[in-house]
């Protein structure tokens, strides 16, 4: 049986090495690709090292939930970052940032299934929003459709009362009452 001691220094020692082959992952990819801007890099890699501090949080404290979710986005944030700052996706900002939704969504699910330790509805059609939310604005941002996102809200927006409806349908399904919680 190894001591607590001994074991938390371990741990320290592999947590301290993750982050030294992530930061030197990070300047060795970059050496491969020669167009990429170098402080747009270490950007990315500190939205990497957030994530992985509120992971850490996440296991140390309460609020479990909250600090799982901001280490996966920040997580998923800081890869994508990456991504975009070395050209694999050879699209412009103003075309992605719909992704910030769709990262949202997908950090949703973890957190409630963490939360709650299985599905919960509330967690699941929220995040389930935010990444429909975010498909649906790729859309217009990759000018997929021959009409603007304004027109759409304008000729559309009784769908957006729709769909509101749905969803407040849904969480109220995941919230009934116990047949034993009725008086």
């Amino acid at each position: 049986m190894v001591p607590p001691v001994i074991r938390r220094i371990i741990a320290r020692f592999v947590f301290f090495s993750g982050i030294l082959l992530m930061a030197f992952g990070s300047v060795s990819l970059l050496e491969t690709f020669p167009g990429a801007f170098r402080i747009s890099v270490v950007f990315a890699f500190l939205f990497v090292i957030i994530g992985v501090l509120y992971a850490i949080l996440a296991l140390k404290l309460n609020k479990r939930s909250l600090y799982l979710f901001f280490a996966a986005f920040f997580i998923l944030l800081g890869f994508f970052l990456f991504f975009f700052t070395l050209k694999i996706i050879p699209m412009t900002f103003a075309q992605v940032w719909p992704f910030l939704s769709v990262f949202t969504g997908l950090a949703l699910f973890p957190a409630g299934w963490h939360r709650y330790g299985k599905i919960k509805i509330g967690y699941m059609v929220s995040s389930l929003a935010f990444i429909v939310l975010g498909c649906l604005l790729l859309i217009f941002s990759f000018d997929m459709v021959q009409f603007t996102f304004k027109k759409f809200v304008l000729q559309w927006w009784p769908l957006i009362l729709i769909l509101a409806g749905v969803i407040l349908v849904l969480i109220s399904l995941g919230t009934k009452s116990k047949p034993e919680d009725v008086t």
